[in-house]
């Protein structure tokens, strides 16, 4: 497959208001959202992003289209730099790359009706005459499954159900005919019930649309159930990343096995090791030295707290940043 999307040593700092202390020690301090990562999405594949809160997965998403300028590194779209790019061909990538927000009744407008905010993109960007942006908007709502359409059209967010106001941003995102998804916690504010037909309806509109998903989550069961591929993050960094059986067939570094193991049923993934991390995650502003686990890990050595592990593969297409796995 040929990529579509490629992010390439990508950091992401953020600097925070200045202390009296700061400005006595002439420094400035940063929360490091996003350190040092790398990834590639290829066409027609989803791509899950998984990681506690904090870990930097929306701050990915909001710089892949384009509202977060990095401090550092690339990302490419078609092999070009989205952020070389000016004028009305950024406006061009912005429509091919389309956002799911995490909270359906935060990102729709109360005072809205669904169809006029489904059919807003097109009005903004004067897509087609006002009769073909309506038509258009009626055939996005029937393909996300809320049929008759023109029922739904004039009904406000508020007759509608989590699954429904959902599915809705859904419709809304797809009406500019992106190539590329990213979808922040989709399934996290709905329903238990609506959420295993929320991922269906996205691998439904993959298979159709031949769309790129970069789906990101803390739910390792919807990563498993949906992706092709995942990484897992931790404090600002990939530390593992595999073909999505391979990682939870055989996942290496202990991080991954941690949250593998808190998951209470994975149909057919036990692991041979279970694996349980002491203590809550650090902050991204002063993050530990060395391996950002070791202060939680099981398995540290006096290695871990020394120096950053490398990021090694092992086997096919399958990376770990571990000191476990170090030859040296």
């Amino acid at each position: 497959m040929h990529e579509i999307l490629r992010v390439e040593n990508l950091k992401v700092y953020f600097p925070l208001k200045r202390t009296i202390e700061d400005i006595v020690a002439r420094r400035q301090r940063f929360l490091k959202a996003v350190d040092n990562v790398s990834f590639n999405i290829p066409e027609g594949a989803i791509m899950a992003l998984v990681g506690e809160s904090g870990s930097g997965k929306t701050t990915i998403a909001r710089t892949v289209v384009g509202l977060v300028k990095p401090t550092d590194g690339h990302v490419y779209f078609r092999d070009r730099d989205i952020f070389s790019l000016k004028g009305e061909e950024f406006k061009v990538y912005r429509r091919k790359v389309q956002m799911i927000f995490q909270d359906p009744a935060v990102s729709l407008n109360p005072r809205m009706k669904i169809g006029d905010q489904v059919k807003y993109p097109l009005d903004v960007n004067k897509i087609g005459t006002k009769e073909e942006r309506v038509e258009k908007t009626m055939k996005v709502l029937k393909d996300v499954g809320l049929s008759p359409p023109e029922d739904f059209y004039n009904r406000y967010p508020h007759q509608l159900s989590g699954g429904q106001k959902q599915r809705v941003a859904i419709a809304r995102a797809l009406v500019l005919e992106p190539e590329i998804l990213i979808a922040d916690e989709p399934i996290s504010n709905i329903d238990v019930s609506a959420r295993a037909q929320i991922l269906n309806l996205l691998q439904q509109l993959r298979d159709r649309l031949h769309l790129s998903i970069l789906y990101i989550t803390h739910d390792l069961s919807s990563a498993w159930a949906i992706s092709d591929q995942v990484a897992v993050m931790y404090l600002g960094k990939i530390v593992e990343m595999a073909p999505t059986s391979e990682i939870f067939s055989n996942p290496l570094h202990p991080y991954t096995q941690a949250l593998i193991s808190a998951v209470p049923s994975l149909n057919g993934f036990p692991l041979a090791r279970k694996t349980k991390l002491r203590g809550e995650i650090p902050s991204p502003v002063n993050p530990p030295s060395g391996c950002r686990l070791h202060p939680r890990c099981p398995f540290a050595m006096p290695a871990c707290r020394e120096k950053e592990p490398e990021i090694i593969t092992l086997g096919r297409d399958h990376i770990v940043a571990c000191h476990l796995y170090s030859k040296s």
